[in-house]
Formats: C-alpha cells, structure tokens, sequence
C-alpha cells in the first residue's frame, strides 16, 4: 500500500513538474520569436540563406481552430509596433482572435542584408511582396500548422502582402482586410519610392552599400521626401507654421535609417514594392486577377494618400464588389492613426455581410 501510495504521489509530482517546465517554456504574449527555413529560395530563384522570420502571437486560438489573424508589417515596421494596435475595443481584439503578427522580410527582425552574416547588406538578394507572403503562409502551415485563418490583414505594405495572400491563397482565409495597400504600383508609387532609393544611394557614407559612418545628407532628403508625402499639403500647412518649419525640417532629419546596413534595408524593401504587380503575375488583367479572390474583402483607402495611390485597390475592389472604407483626412497615408478604424474592423470580422460601403471622417475634422 505504502508503495503505491509512494508511486502516485511521484506520478503527480512529475505531471506537475512537466506542466510547469512547459508553462516556462510557453512564449509570453506577443513575444518576440523566430522561426527557422534555412534556405529560402524566393520567386527569382535566388536564396536567402540561414532564413529565419520574426513573429509574434497574442489571443489563444479556440477549440476549432478559426480565429487566426495573420497581420504582417508595414515597410519599416516591426511587430512591436503593432501591440498599440492589439485588444479589447481597438483595431483587433486579442481576447477573441488568435493573432499573428509577422515581421516582413527586410524589416531589421527577419533576415534583412543588415543581419545577414553570409549575405551582408546589398549581397542580400532582392525580393518581392509575394516572396514576403511565401515566408509567412511557411509560418502559418508549417509552425504554427494551421491550415485555414479567420483573416489576413494589413497596413500600407501590409495591405500590399494582404492582397497578394488573397489571390495566391484565395481558400486559405475567410476574410481580409487590405488597409491602403494595393495589388499593383503605379507610377506615381514607383517615382517615390526611387527618388527615396536614390537620396540613400547619394549620400557620402553609403559607399555601395559598404560604408561603416552615418549617413548625413542623401539620409535628411530621402527623410524629407518621406515626409513630404506621408501627409497631405493641407495637413503640413496646418501642423507647421512657416516660423516653426526649421525646427520641423531638424526633427525629420533624425531617420530610422542611420547607416548604410540599416538604409540596405530600406532600399531592399523599397524594391519589393517598386516591384509589386500582382496581375502580371498571372498574365492577367487586374480585374481578372481580383476575380481569384474566394475571401470577403474590405478594401480601406485614403482619400489624400501620397504614398500609396489607392487607384489599383478601388479597381480591385470593384471587380469583385467589396466594400470599400474611405479615411477622408488630411493625415494622407497616417489616416489609420488619425481615424478609428477599431469598431468597421471589429464587424467585419464578425460579421462580413454587415459592412458596406462608407466613408469615415476624422472627428475633429
């Protein structure tokens, strides 16, 4: 008696112990990790070797395995920015859905040509928005083995990675939410993008890529042509006064891109969306590319966007009959800080059928 007694009690001894070694190993909510796919060969055939993606989960997923919303970053960004944006009341709630925030290839997190060790700064090879979507569609079915989402989502670059997992994957996701993104750069997205591309590629310090000093000049006009264009000239006018504008000009000047390893991440990704073609692609039309698309989608535009011309996301979203949120600010492309987007996001993924066409305004407009 006495050893069975001895035996159960060791038996839950250990039961407890492993629950609480697997507890300690369970990632914290919205930690930063990593997943590992040592070679990566992208869409051109070149590899990126030593492959890994950052990402981030936060919200459990429920007992049928719906509720998972992949949203990777915009350009520049990394997941941590996109916590703000997490939980009860804002963009999307955490407590109801299993969301996965994806650090987007070239961000500084995932493998970029500044934390490459084998293929450093501008040997790292150039890649696509699609290349970015094959990373994170590994993510979803091979880490974190789901086979189907409740929604893909995303911000500016993000919204570009969401309509290129709605027509590449079109079964893979109930619903999808490209916000002023788009499936296909226009002209006027290229001119940007290139004029940025080159002010890094003028500066002193860039040397090829190689340079080891900060950047300086070719940094403060790639700074000041981002800036000239991520609001609308009525928002600039309004938030700096003429006898401010030196103090202004000073505070753009101060760029997240300092050196040469950190600007080959911006020109990299900058070439990825310079690169953004999603009907061509497939050889099709973009409205007969849209018409792959098996998700209910809402398109979010902006009415003054600078950055991202909303042009191809209307065409996209009419050929299909999506619903399309218009953020009427003159915050241009940062109308998604400037408009509550929480509560129209918040239906549709509840509820897509419930959401239509309309235009939200900035409440102190």
């Amino acid at each position: 008696m006495k050893n069975a007694t001895r035996v159960a009690v060791i038996a839950g001894l250990c039961v407890v112990l492993s629950g609480a070694v697997h507890a300690q190993s369970r990632p914290a909510e919205g930690a930063q990790q990593f997943a590992e796919y040592g070679d990566f060969k992208l869409q051109s055939g070149a590899v990126i070797h030593g492959f890994r993606l950052g990402y981030r989960t936060l919200g459990k997923l429920n007992a049928s395995r719906s509720n998972a919303v992949i949203w990777p970053t915009w350009l520049g960004a990394r997941s941590e920015t996109l916590l703000p944006y997490m939980g009860p009341g804002n963009v999307v709630d955490s407590t109801k859905y299993f969301v996965i925030l994806v650090d987007s290839i070239g961000n500084g997190v995932s493998s970029s040509p500044s934390n490459s060790e084998t293929q450093p700064r501008m040997q790292f090879p150039e890649y696509t928005i699609r290349d970015m979507v094959e990373a994170e569609h590994r993510l979803a079915t091979e880490t974190l083995h789901l086979s189907h989402v409740r929604a893909v989502m995303g911000i500016s670059m993000g919204g570009m990675q969401t309509f290129e997992w709605i027509v590449a994957y079109p079964y893979f996701m109930d619903v999808a939410v490209p916000m002023e993104g788009s499936p296909q750069s226009t002209s006027y997205d290229k001119l940007l993008w290139t004029a940025q591309i080159e002010a890094l590629e003028l500066d002193p310090e860039w040397q090829g890529g190689n340079g080891t000093r900060p950047m300086t000049r070719g940094l403060a006009i790639y700074s000041e042509i981002g800036s000239m264009n991520i609001t609308s000239p009525a928002y600039r006018v309004a938030h700096t006064p003429p006898n401010q504008f030196r103090a202004f000009l000073e505070e753009t000047k101060k760029a997240d891109a300092t050196n040469a390893a950190s600007a080959s991440d911006a020109i990299r990704q900058r070439q990825a969306i310079n690169a953004l073609d999603i009907p061509a692609e497939y050889g099709v039309t973009l409205e007969q590319a849209a018409r792959r698309t098996r998700a209910r989608v809402l398109v979010m535009v902006s009415s003054a966007d600078h950055i991202v011309n909303p042009t191809p996301a209307l065409v996209f979203a009419k050929a299909i009959g999506a619903p399309v949120v218009t953020l009427d600010s003159p915050c241009g492309h940062l109308s998604f800080s400037c408009i509550s987007l929480g509560p129209t996001v918040a239906q549709f993924l509840a509820d897509p059928a419930s959401v239509q066409s309309t235009t939200l305004r900035e409440a102190n407009k």
